[in-house]
């Protein structure tokens, strides 16, 4: 399928394959990338990091073509370049994997793997040496039981139109290799696929850039770690002789212990109480939540968390148990029962579950408070644009107009868009699932100081998170769970990185959710 890019006899494997030597690329007046010098080896996975706006989509799109730069140049195997295409990187043996793959829907997977490439007898696709082949390279690349070669591409879930994608790419020379975010929609096992993938590639002698916001992921896969922030070249460090602080630090200029400024305060009184709570995924669960209070939820995927949060805004039925708002019996027959009691949910996926990716950042916003902003069935604008502007700017919301598409905002305002919707409604009681995923560490910071903020203000949050630091420097309690169950509670104090982790761990979780000590 692929073959490893040219090498000369004795070559190191981290000789220089493409240089990027002092690229600028300006948008009228905006200066996406400023002189950035970078060197990708060849037998090597470079990680590429930085905040969204950093300049690394753009990199990228000089690299495969997309983009030609205004100054600078590419050197690929010492030899100058320039890309006047796509086509013509793709023909140097450069590839760049976009986040959004481009499938064809009314032909079979291996059809859509070797576009261009499908061997033919008499002018026709020789199906039976196509799906010989293809059978071969999953099987080979570790995706022969994610992928079903005849399946159209009309039905393949987000995660395997990407790994399509991915192997599309790998079909001829390939030299170079470039992952946008690859993994954004990969569930754990095809991301392990993924990654034995990528080792087979470096080991083979290709150059690979990954790029990705997750921390964990640079630190399994990748050999070195370049950073950009504000369209310059911050630097890079060998991962063995990096760590987590030093990398955000590179990426925002600040340290990591900085993006956590918790306001002392005292927990007012019980504003949400779970008594023995039970669902078809959450048994026996109890908790409360206070006034001012941000209370949060950790686990290991699979604990029961998200299925908890649903069962609190009555999105799944409760089979047992009861919970009280402010120390009066609730029952909740839906989601409207949950908002009119006011207890809001900003949902793990917030894309499916809780934007309306086609309208506005006004529509968005307004969305929750549409019956005060209605009158005699009418929506009275002005007034839905005055709190659209406001919520706009007191969360920092980058963007050009409350007119403009969400689709269009990067995940770190997206998600402001979700918290400005809540801000508007004023709930009693906030649940934050997985807030920041998806989101640069920039934005991070932002989001983190929006919640300090609420809890001050004197909401009760309970902020559901698969980031142990995160847990750690936002929560005042940490109530763990492990099949469906409560292991265990901490308090911000008590808490480490080892003991949530042990409580998640747990071999035989409490029914009664009793604190551990």
């Amino acid at each position: 399928m692929t073959k490893p890019g040219p090498t000369r006899a004795g070559t190191p494997p981290t000789a220089s394959r493409l240089r990027a030597e002092q690229i600028s690329k300006s948008f009228g007046p905006v200066h996406a990338l400023s002189e950035v010098s970078l060197d990708v080896r060849a037998g090597e996975v470079l990680a590429l990091m930085g905040e969204n706006g950093a300049g690394k989509s753009t990199l990228l799109r000089v690299l495969s073509g997309d983009h030609q730069p205004d100054r600078g140049r590419l050197v690929l195997d010492g030899a100058p370049v320039a890309f006047h295409s796509p086509h013509e990187a793709q023909r140097a043996g450069l590839r760049v994997i976009q986040q959004e793959p481009e499938i064809v829907p009314h032909v079979s997977v291996a059809e859509n793997i070797y576009l261009g490439a499908l061997p033919r007898r008499a002018r026709v696709v020789d199906q039976r040496a196509l799906f010989a082949q293809v059978d071969r390279d999953l099987e080979r690349y570790g995706f022969a039981d994610v992928l079903d070669p005849r399946m159209l591409g009309s039905a393949l879930s987000p995660a395997q139109r990407q790994l399509v994608e991915i192997l599309r790419a790998l079909v001829g020379d390939v030299r170079v290799i470039a992952f946008d975010e690859p993994t954004s929609s990969l569930a754990d096992h095809e991301v392990e696929a993924l990654f034995g993938l990528i080792r087979r590639l470096r080991d083979d002698g290709v150059a690979v850039v990954y790029v990705s916001h997750r921390m964990p992921e640079i630190f399994a896969i990748a050999d070195r770690v370049a950073v950009l922030r504000d369209g310059r070249y911050v630097g890079d460090r060998p991962v063995a002789q990096t760590d987590h602080t030093e990398l955000v630090r590179m990426m925002v200029g600040r340290d990591l212990a900085d993006m956590f400024v918790r306001q002392p305060r005292e927990p007012g009184e019980v504003v949400l109480s779970v008594r023995d709570l039970v669902t078809e995924d959450v048994h026996g669960v109890s908790l409360d939540l206070r006034a001012g209070e941000v209370v949060g939820l950790g686990g290991l995927i699979g604990a029961g968390r998200s299925e908890l949060a649903q069962a609190l805004v009555g999105a799944v039925p409760v089979h047992g148990g009861g919970i009280e708002m402010e120390g009066k019996p609730l029952r909740l027959r839906g989601p409207g029962d949950a908002l009119r009691a006011g207890i809001g949910l900003a949902p793990e996926e917030r894309k499916a579950q809780a934007l309306l990716l086609r309208r506005t950042i006004r529509d968005n916003i307004s969305l929750a408070v549409l019956g005060r902003l209605t009158r005699w069935h009418v929506v009275r604008r002005a007034a839905e644009r005055e709190i659209a502007l406001r919520h706009v700017e007191q969360l920092s919301i980058r963007t050009h107009s409350i007119e403009q598409e969400v689709s269009t905002l990067s995940g770190g305002n997206q998600q402001k868009v979700v918290l400005a919707r809540w801000l508007a409604r004023r709930p009693k009681v906030l649940i934050l699932d997985e807030p920041t995923r998806g989101v640069d560490v920039g934005a991070k910071a932002e989001i983190y100081a929006i919640i300090n903020d609420l809890a001050a203000q004197g909401m009760a949050l309970l902020v559901i998170s698969s980031e142990l630091p995160e847990l750690l420097g936002l929560s005042d309690r940490i109530v763990v769970m492990r099949g469906g169950r409560v292991t265990g509670e901490v308090t911000q104090a008590q808490a480490t990185e080892e003991r949530v982790l042990a409580l998640a761990m747990a071999e035989d979780p409490s029914p009664t959710g009793a604190a551990q000590p």
